[in-house]
């Protein structure tokens, strides 16, 4: 699927023999069975990119395989995709590991992903052991109807419905026991506005309590021009830019996540605005002078 999307991309088009073809060399990289594939097989893959990940690919009159239609979240999505389609040739050419420098600080877990989309799509729920890591490392056994997961700060988190029918989040690297209850299926809820969910947070915590404020923040010029080039959060706007610095505006609730970002260019960063946000990285540098006085 990765091969087929990255082969589509900026709505170009392609014959379905040589589609086949070109999914069939590259995917012989990762494995050499899998240099044939047939034409129902790629046909079988672009139903499931339609239905898994709302992108629907049609062949025209031209005889010929284009995108047609892209759902709010085909982006990240695809995305997703093209980055698993890098590291599995990676992971799978030892050629490849001479040439490309992957990130070598990656989340240690032993969950099977496969299992856990197939228990997402196919509307199965799971079963795990969860450490609480604010909780002095208490395990909890969880029961869960899974509906997405979400990479952030290089951490991947499964999303679902707990039994208190809250939807909630739960670090891979944090479970272990994983097991598919294929015998069960639950309800999906369709009505869960997926971009609305973490669009006023920063990272994975998404409390609606928590009120969403307008932030301002300014920087020196040097890690200004790093901001500007990855923005802390979408909703990031520039008020100005001058030699002296870069100063800008977002919109989002104020959790531990950002707060850690912020940290991150201590260096220069100034908050103008709240005023509660500039005590509460006050009160941390206060704090880390004693320790380290």
């Amino acid at each position: 699927m990765a091969l087929i999307l990255n082969r589509l991309r900026g709505g170009r088009s392609i014959a379905p023999e040589d589609l086949v073809e070109y999914v069939s060399s590259r995917a012989a990289i990762l494995d050499e069975r899998m240099s044939d594939i047939s034409l129902r097989t790629i046909q079988r893959d672009i139903k499931t990119i339609g239905e898994l990940f709302h992108i629907d690919i049609e062949c025209n009159s031209a005889r010929e395989y284009r995108i047609v239609s892209r759902g709010d979240m085909a982006d990240d999505y695809e995305e997703l995709l093209v980055n698993f389609e890098l590291l599995s040739s990676i992971d799978a050419d030892i050629t490849l590991q001479k040439y490309v420098l992957s990130e070598h600080r990656r989340p240690v877990f032993s969950v099977n992903i496969p299992d856990l989309l197939y228990a997402i799509r196919e509307c199965h729920p799971v079963e795990f052991d969860y450490v609480l890591v604010r909780h002095g490392g208490k395990v909890v056994h969880k029961k869960l109807k899974p509906h997405f997961l979400k990479e952030s700060q290089q951490r991947w988190y499964l999303i679902g419905y707990d039994a208190d029918d809250m939807l909630k989040s739960f670090g891979l690297d944090r479970m272990s026991g994983v097991e598919v209850l294929a015998a069960e299926k639950f309800v999906r809820n369709d009505t869960v506005d997926v971009p609305s969910l973490f669009r006023e947070s920063f990272g994975i915590w998404n409390d609606p309590s928590d009120p969403v404020e307008e932030i301002v923040l300014k920087y020196d010029a040097l890690d200004g021009a790093f901001v500007k080039t990855l923005p802390l959060h979408p909703t990031q706007k520039i008020i100005s830019d001058t030699p002296d610095g870069l100063t800008v505006r977002l919109r989002l609730r104020i959790t531990n996540d950002f707060v850690m970002a912020l940290l991150s260019r201590s260096r220069s960063v100034e908050v103008i605005a709240p005023r509660h946000l500039r005590q509460r990285l006050q009160d941390i540098y206060a704090e880390a002078l004693e320790r380290n006085s």
